[in-house]
């Protein structure tokens, strides 16, 4: 019966402020606006520089890729390069997948980019691709220093080097 004597105490409405009403807007009416424009005849001159077709552009013949920093020295990286120099894309790329020394990813990763900007940027096919330069130049030179006995320290030279790749088209 305790239940029945609660009565629900109804909360007051929140008095809402009156709404503001937008201005009237004023119609405009259309006014259209017509000029008068002369159309002068070109000169036959510049008619016949318009007619001419634009100079084609020279047909490129390489792709090129640059690898900067790579860290592999470039003594190293030359043994690879040397492999692969003067070879066909798809053949360089199966010698570098199956020689095991530490630029060998790294130079195969080089040379799918000039390849790529060959096919995509230059219209080259792939097969007739080949890869006309390939070199290797010192890069930036960490120095760093080793510990040694008696709390001396010698110097650590960690080299690193720049992949340059240069693909023409047979």
């Amino acid at each position: 019966m305790a239940e029945e004597k609660k009565v629900a105490a109804k909360k007051p409405a929140a008095k809402k402020a009156p709404a503001k009403k937008a201005p009237a807007k004023k119609e405009v009416a259309d006014v259209e606006v017509v000029k008068e424009t002369k159309v002068e005849e070109a000169p036959k001159k510049a008619s016949k520089k318009a007619e001419k077709a634009p100079e084609p552009k020279p047909l490129v013949t390489s792709a090129r890729a640059v690898a900067y920093d790579v860290r592999v020295t470039p003594r190293k990286a030359r043994l690879v390069i040397d492999l692969v120099r003067g070879k066909d894309v798809n053949v360089a790329l199966g010698i570098l997948a199956n020689v095991n020394k530490a630029a060998s990813p790294i130079v195969a990763k080089v040379i799918k980019s000039a390849a790529a900007n060959a096919i995509n940027n230059f219209g080259m096919s792939e097969e007739s691709l080949y890869v006309a330069e390939i070199y290797a130049n010192d890069g930036l030179r960490m120095k760093r220093y080793l510990p040694r006995a008696k709390g001396s320290a010698s110097g650590l030279v960690k080299r690193t080097s720049h992949i340059v790749v240069v693909v023409k088209s047979r």
